[in-house]
């Protein structure tokens, strides 16, 4: 959060000054501000930044470029989309009894906000050619998962919770099979996807949902979904479409965003996006990735992912409490081998459906696999208290 607090500053600016152009007052504006950061993990270092705006400025404009410049400098994110979240919300608060020109002035703030943040999240690089040539590494972990397996801890207690995997693109329930396995050694009910290989089209959806349905009446409770790469596609969009129905959403090396600007060196992989008929005909499909679904959310990621941008495998963690990035090591094709993979799912299918954190339901001695484990360390060498 350190790094995006001037960020912030001049967005809460931006957004107070707005409220001062439509006649409301500083008391009145900081009230709305503060409801509305209230969902935000960092309420606390915002609600001080909202308390200590006193004056607004009349150059909103000004104050726009230099919102978009900060976000430029600090890099294409899924972040920003609480940020539009916040605005459109919070400015449309402030132009309810305001004059016709101010909401005029509201949407046009808005849509160029909109628009300048898209072309900064166009920016994401595909993977390094280093991390592609890494992922011949996946062959050893495929291998050596059937020596690791039966140390894997299995300390979670599933209780019959139902749980759908789906695989990746081009890839079976095969390809989920030590998950699967793992899951079930825990007590959890594991289903498989049951429609051959994963091509990622939108004609799965229908049988996909059938399947969803039933999972649901027959254990009368809320499935959760966990889904691996162009698994994690349809874990989002049926939490989009059933949120009464998922539990929660758990994706592995999953591009969950920007899926239509995404690089990517693999040639022909997700190739209905590229074609432009096939754009169009999978549009829809296409758009249901970008809306946060209303459950609890648990994205894996490892940055030296060789196939896929990593930062299109997060999600917005400064939208809800309930959404949280995990960086793994490892490559992309080995992830459904990785034995941090399997920990983490079931530490987080526990944790969201027992009303827990993920860091409560990890023991320490797990910790070391994790590169925010080792991140720590390396600070506590540089920065001794």
């Amino acid at each position: 959060m350190k790094d995006k607090l001037n960020l912030y500053k001049t967005f809460i600016e931006l957004l107070g000054s707005f409220g001062k152009t439509n006649g409301l007052a500083i008391k009145e504006v900081r009230k709305i501000m503060i409801r509305h950061f209230k969902a935000h993990p960092h309420f606390d270092e915002l609600s001080e930044l909202v308390k200590n705006m006193t004056k607004a400025r009349t150059d909103l404009d000004f104050l726009l470029d230099e919102c978009i410049r900060l976000c430029d400098e600090l890099g294409p994110s899924r972040e920003y989309f609480t940020l539009i979240n916040l605005f459109e919300n919070i400015t449309q608060e402030f132009a309810v009894d305001g004059k016709p020109e101010t909401e005029a002035i509201s949407k046009k703030l808005l849509e160029n906000f909109k628009n300048e943040i898209a072309l900064v999240n166009q920016k994401i690089p595909q993977p390094p050619l280093f991390n592609m040539l890494l992922e011949s590494r996946s062959l050893v972990e495929w291998t050596s998962i059937y020596a690791i397996y039966p140390f894997i801890p299995k300390r979670i207690k599933g209780e019959g919770r139902p749980v759908l995997l789906i695989p990746p693109y081009l890839g079976d329930d095969y390809s989920t099979s030590f998950v699967r396995r793992y899951l079930t050694s825990l007590g959890f009910k594991t289903y498989k996807w049951d429609q051959g290989f994963n091509l990622v089209k939108s004609h799965y959806i229908p049988r996909l949902e059938e399947k969803l349905d039933d999972i649901y009446r027959i254990h009368g409770e809320k499935v959760n979904i966990v889904g691996w790469s162009g698994g994690g596609i349809f874990a989002k969009i049926m939490a989009n479409r059933h949120p009464k129905q998922v539990e929660q959403i758990i994706t592995i090396g999953s591009p969950v965003w920007g899926v239509m600007d995404m690089k990517t060196p693999v040639s022909g992989i997700l190739e209905f996006f590229r074609g432009k008929s096939l754009k169009e005909r999978n549009k829809r499909f296409i758009e249901e990735l970008e809306p946060i679904p209303n459950v609890p959310i648990t994205c894996i990621y490892t940055k030296t992912d060789g196939l896929l941008p990593w930062k299109h495998c997060m999600e917005a963690e400064s939208y809800r409490e309930d959404i949280k990035n995990i960086e793994v090591y490892g490559s992309h094709s080995g992830l459904g081998a990785n034995v941090s993979v399997l920990l983490i799912t079931a530490n987080a299918l526990s944790a969201n459906i027992n009303g827990k954190t993920i860091k409560d339901t990890t023991p320490n001695i797990e910790r070391i696999l994790y590169p925010f484990y080792w991140n720590k360390k390396k600070r506590s060498l540089f920065f001794l208290n």
